[in-house]
């Protein structure tokens, strides 16, 4: 609990705010944060910013949302100065961005890095937070802002005999600094998820032998990445006031724009060509910009469903495997979508082998590799693309204490509740930044990001000029709003299928819980919701 026999002015260092996270948006929020005057300082689990793209190393590692969409837009002057060299950016460019922004903007003298926080513990008596790291330092704030990024908490499932394995293992999401050599190795792939699909083209080129243990086929689509000289470079630059509209516009937060259309109202041939189209598209688009109903209605996402089915069809030569790699459990888009480039093609070579666990499942790890309905398998190197404790798990691992001791995670421990995911009713002045429910949640994570940020901003702004030391949504709000999030839910495809958008994780032992963990009103509707709680002078929230 708070020691209340550590002053401010002893042992325990004070700020103003303290910040967790120095990922994209959380570097946006350090800069927000200083530009109101107040002395900031970031904890960083990491050694250096980027978050993601810190830690995530991965063969074969880049975006699937467009490179220029993903960029901060609140400079011009940084704009202007930096380049990308594709469509769709792999993870050493845009960790070398991220570095670039953080040596631009000085960010790195407010961030403590290699500090992991523990607890997060509310005073009221003194409206502060106090912040324990793991070496047990100590720091106090009157605003807590936390960045800790939806999928920042990786998970390795519980298998017998996991520490018996002699070779190497990796986590996708906690990759080494230094490179790992396939070349002539025999390898084992845990998972077929975004992370496992874009490793699994990559090394599948070098490897000795792949095999590919997959639970749960993923519906995946091309990425069709192309790389950007520098004439088109700066017909991009010049286009970036547009590109941020039509992001602004979109309820994504991407520059694919639904179309307006249901899909039972053009013709089979018609529907049929957009689709080609789409598919043919860069990036989301099939999946963003395809008819409005296909996240409603299930015979429009039939009808889109079967069109990606016959595509892996042709592009798998075994008809055996292509069924293997066709989910049969959910329809296209009603779980996150893994963008590839020559992910099915794989499944054609000689060295490639895939397994279904659903058919033969993981039984334990073994000395030399895993035993698998029976059969013992040899390998080299395990790689566990296993995912993440999506949302929540950030939040999990930091007990964070708010008014009369109350525990986050014991408070979220059903489901979720939050006012605007932004804040929660007693935890004071405690703010999230892409917290559960937040619109940033479910969008292009810097485009919305942003949003969220400024309104985060905007609120301790408001806080700050009021003469409030306290501010906190009353409960009414927060009932209020997470009844809307379930609301909105309800009438989507998404919230019947289990994912990590529902809060269903079958790689967490005893995750089996449906909840919703994101906002999938849009990011439209979203910032609507914002912009009325600005208007009328923050009526959801209580000051004091």
């Amino acid at each position: 609990m708070f020691d209340d026999s550590i002053t401010p002015s002893s042992a325990v260092a004070r700020y103003d705010a303290i910040l967790i996270g120095t990922g994209v948006n959380g570097m946006f929020q350090l800069i927000r944060l200083r530009e109101l005057g107040l002395s900031v300082r970031a904890f960083e689990a990491a050694g250096d910013v980027g978050g993601t793209w810190y830690w995530n190393r991965y063969p074969g590692c880049r975006f699937d949302s467009e490179s220029y969409t993903y960029i901060h837009s609140f400079s011009q002057e940084l704009l202007n100065e930096w380049d990308w060299s594709e469509h769709f950016s792999a993870q050493p460019d845009t960790l070398r961005y991220c570095n670039y922004v953080a040596d631009k903007f000085d960010l790195r003298k407010d961030i403590q890095f290699n500090a992991r926080v523990t607890s997060a513990v509310f005073n009221e008596a003194h409206n502060e937070w106090e912040i324990t790291l793991a070496d047990g330092s100590r720091a106090r704030s009157r605003y807590f802002v936390t960045a800790l990024g939806p999928l920042s908490t990786p998970v390795i499932p519980s298998f017998e005999g996991i520490d018996s394995f002699k070779g190497e293992s990796h986590h996708t999401g906690l990759w080494p600094h230094t490179p790992v050599d396939f070349a002539g190795r025999r390898v084992a792939v845990i998972g077929t998820g975004a992370s496992g699909v874009q490793l699994i083209q990559t090394i599948a080129k070098t490897v000795d032998h792949l095999t590919v243990f997959q639970r749960r086929p993923n519906w995946c689509s091309p990425l069709n990445n192309a790389p950007i000289d520098a004439e088109e470079m700066n017909r991009i630059r010049a286009r970036y006031t547009e590109i941020f509209a039509k992001c602004r516009d979109s309820e994504g937060g991407f520059i694919h724009v639904v179309d307006p259309r249901k899909a039972g109202e053009v013709s089979a041939q018609e529907r049929e060509e957009v689709f080609e189209r789409l598919y043919q598209t860069p990036g989301f688009a099939i999946w963003l910009a395809n008819f409005y109903d296909t996240f409603t209605d299930q015979t429009a996402n039939d009808f889109i469903t079967e069109f990606v089915a016959r595509k892996i069809r042709g592009r798998v030569n075994d008809p055996a495997i292509a069924e293997r790699l066709i989910p049969k459990d959910h329809g296209f888009g009603t779980r996150r979508v893994p963008m590839e480039s020559g992910y099915y093609e794989v499944y054609n070579q000689n060295n490639v082998e895939l397994v279904s666990t659903l058919e033969t499942p993981i039984e334990r790890i073994t000395p030399t590799g895993l035993r698998v309905g029976g059969k013992d398998y040899a390998f080299d190197i395990i790689i566990y693309a296993t995912g993440f404790d999506a949302m929540l798990g950030a939040y999990n691992q930091i007990d964070i204490r708010g008014c009369g001791g109350q525990s986050l995670k014991e408070k979220w421990a059903e489901v979720p509740r939050t006012f605007l995911g932004v804040q929660v009713a007693g935890f004071p002045n405690m703010m999230m930044v892409i917290g559960p429910h937040t619109g940033a949640s479910f969008c292009n994570m810097p485009r919305c990001g942003e949003e969220n940020v400024d309104f985060v901003t905007d609120l301790i702004r408001f806080t700050q000029t009021k003469g409030f030391s306290r501010v906190q949504p009353s409960v009414e709000s927060e009932i209020a709003w997470t009844e809307h999030v379930h609301q909105v839910a309800e009438k989507l495809l998404i919230n019947k299928t289990d994912s990590w958008f529902t809060g269903i994780n079958r790689n967490i032992e005893g995750r089996q819980t449906r909840r919703v963990l994101l906002y999938a009103g849009g990011a439209t509707r979203y910032r609507r919701k914002c912009d009325e709680q600005v208007a009328s002078g923050y009526a959801g929230f209580e000051f004091r």
